[in-house]
This record gives structure tokens, C-alpha cells and sequence, in this order.
């Protein structure tokens, strides 16, 4: 036991270059899934959520606490989805689950947060103390609803313009199926 014996089959003198804790997280992670202007819009909308739920956090008092409170909650579960879905989208899960019903998910997700943010944001932006942490949180919550309707109509857009390069497709098989058989 003098000579290290011991220790040998459990020691690396060099792991290399290609392997470590670092290369195995990069390979795990892809943002490639994303268009850039998504990307974009994803991580604006994970970043601002998270700033409006801070800043609303920070507020000490309130007199009518309604609006603070639900605006918490909306904030607060915005970040949360935006940041499950960017997971979604940038980890292996996105390869065991279908991309249409991904992409439909994250459609419907994102577009019902954005118009609740933006009623949280409304309702809180008439309803507080104008603290400057008040202040700060609708600014965000504004910001963070324009994101999330955003990314809603960068969505609806791709849906369009994918149905339409379907259309004439399903046309020519219509006029296939009213033609006779023997013709």
C-alpha cells in the first residue's frame, strides 16, 4: 500500500480536453431549435418576468394589495412557464415529445400569459402607491407582457405561412378525388 497502489483505480492523471463536467453540460443544451429573433424573445421574456417579480417582491407595503398580489402571481408563473419551455426547447425532452404539440403548447402558453400579464400590469399600474419598486415592476411587467405577445405573433405568423404552403397541396388532392377513376 506504500507505492499507491491503492489509489490507482480510481484516479485519472488527465480527463483531456473532450471530456470534463463542461463539455457534457454543452452538449446537453441546444438553443439551435430556436430562430434567432425566438431566442431572443424567449430569453427577453424569462429575464424581464424574473425583474417584475423581483421588483414586486421588493414592495414593503400596500394599500389595495389585490392587484399587488395577483400581479405576483402572474409574474411569478411567467417566469416559471418561460422557463420550463426554454428547457423544453433546449434539452433532450424536445427529441422524446412531438415538436407539433412543443410548438402548439408553447403557442397557447405564450399567448394567454402575455394577455394575463398585460391584465396584471394594467390592473396593478391603476392600483398602487407609485413607490418607485411599484414603479420599476409595471415598467417590467409591461415590458415582459410585450415580449410574451410578441413571441405570440412571431407564432401565429410561422403557423400561417406554414398553412399556406400546405393549401395548394390540398387543392390538387381534392381535384384528384373528383376525377374518375378510368379517365
Amino acid at each position: 500500500m506504500e507505492n499507491g497502489a491503492v489509489y490507482s483505480p480510481t484516479t485519472e492523471e488527465d480527463p483531456g480536453p473532450a471530456r470534463g463536467a463542461r463539455s457534457r453540460l454543452a452538449a446537453y443544451f441546444n438553443l439551435g431549435r430556436l430562430k434567432l429573433p425566438q431566442r431572443v424573445l424567449k430569453l427577453l421574456q424569462l429575464l424581464l418576468s424574473l425583474l417584475a417579480f423581483i421588483c414586486e417582491e421588493v414592495v414593503s407595503q400596500c394599500t389595495l394589495c389585490g392587484a399587488l398580489y395577483f400581479f405576483e402571481l402572474v409574474s411569478s408563473s411567467a417566469f416559471l412557464l418561460s422557463l420550463l419551455i426554454l428547457i423544453v426547447y433546449c434539452t433532450p425532452v424536445y427529441d422524446k415529445v412531438d415538436a407539433g404539440k412543443i410548438k402548439s403548447s408553447d403557442f397557447y402558453i405564450t399567448g394567454v400569459t402575455g394577455l394575463v400579464f398585460l391584465l396584471a400590469s394594467i390592473l396593478f399600474a391603476t392600483m398602487h402607491d407609485h413607490t418607485s419598486a411599484e414603479i420599476a415592476a409595471i415598467a417590467f411587467g409591461f415590458l415582459a407582457s410585450v415580449m410574451f405577445l410578441a413571441d405570440g405573433g412571431f407564432m401565429f405568423h410561422e403557423k400561417r405561412q406554414a398553412s399556406q404552403l400546405r393549401k395548394p397541396e390540398t387543392a390538387t388532392r381534392a381535384e384528384a378525388l373528383t376525377e374518375p377513376l378510368n379517365a
